[in-house]
């Protein structure tokens, strides 16, 4: 597959010009000439803005007593050390990503002029002419601000070889159903832990597909499967169907703390505390 192929691609599904978050799988394409930066600049060629998930898991620290919350998707008698993150403090301008983000992702954190979102955790990052206006607005305490952006821009989310349980919009829907995000920890500037709130487990996301599918439309380009989603009717359709039926968005096992303890409604926040 050639970026020529990407972009006719993207024209087909008239994408030229928008604003997309992508999830991605280069490896579904088969082979790629130029890999990951073939597809990111056929984005940009298109005129489109392009935002992916950037995560990074490195930043994350233990979390410390005061700032424990209950019904949090976490098992705080086993949690893991505070390792490498207590050493680390998070920019918009690092390069830390988490390796199972894909190459795309890599690719797009790696373009100069890419704005990174301002979480250490779970940032988004995007590249292209309206860069700034989907991801610049992230903050520890609004980890999906890129989507509502991306909301207000009429975007679209573009799954590439994968399936529901990347798409990232599907906790803003559980947000939107009336759950509270969990709550996670990293180190500031001033070496001080604070709140950083993120989504959960996504593994029974794909439970959606029939509530989603009215909006969705689907293609095989090459060898991958491509999924096409208008983000704001994704969102509504999502939140709706998690708002009829919880346990919709359980992955199954039994023993999964965090589907246990979003389907129940996320933490439990007392009044005054921090994260909240």
């Amino acid at each position: 597959m050639t970026g020529q192929d990407v972009r006719h691609a993207l024209r087909s599904l008239g994408l030229t010009g928008q604003a997309v978050c992508l999830h991605s799988s280069l490896s579904s394409f088969g082979h790629v000439e130029g890999g990951a930066a073939t597809v990111v600049e056929a984005f940009l060629k298109e005129g489109c803005t392009l935002l992916v998930p950037t995560f990074s898991s490195a930043f994350e620290v233990a979390a410390p007593a005061h700032l424990r919350f209950e019904r949090n998707g976490w098992n705080y008698e086993t949690q893991r050390s505070a390792g490498e993150g207590a050493h680390k403090t998070f920019a918009p301008d690092a390069p830390d990503i988490d390796d199972y983000m894909g190459a795309i992702p890599a690719a797009v954190l790696a373009q100069p002029g890419r704005v990174r979102g301002n979480h250490p955790l779970d940032s988004f990052t995007a590249v292209g002419p309206r860069a700034a206006e989907l991801a610049s607005g992230q903050t520890p305490s609004d980890v999906y601000a890129p989507l509502n952006a991306l909301i207000r821009l009429g975007g679209f989310v573009l799954l590439m070889g994968v399936g529901l349980d990347r798409m990232t919009l599907l906790h803003l829907a559980e947000k939107q159903a009336g759950r509270e995000l969990f709550r996670r920890w990293a180190r500031g500037k001033d070496g001080e832990t604070f709140v950083a709130l993120a989504g959960g487990c996504s593994e029974g996301f794909g439970k959606l597909e029939p509530h989603l599918r009215p909006v969705m439309r689907t293609v095989v380009i090459g060898q991958s499967a491509w999924k096409l989603l208008p983000a704001e009717q994704a969102l509504a359709l999502a939140a709706g169907a998690i708002r009829a039926e919880p346990r919709i968005t359980h992955c199954g096992v039994p023993a999964c703390e965090r589907c246990d303890d979003a389907v129940a409604g996320g933490p439990i926040m007392p009044r005054g505390k921090p994260g909240g």
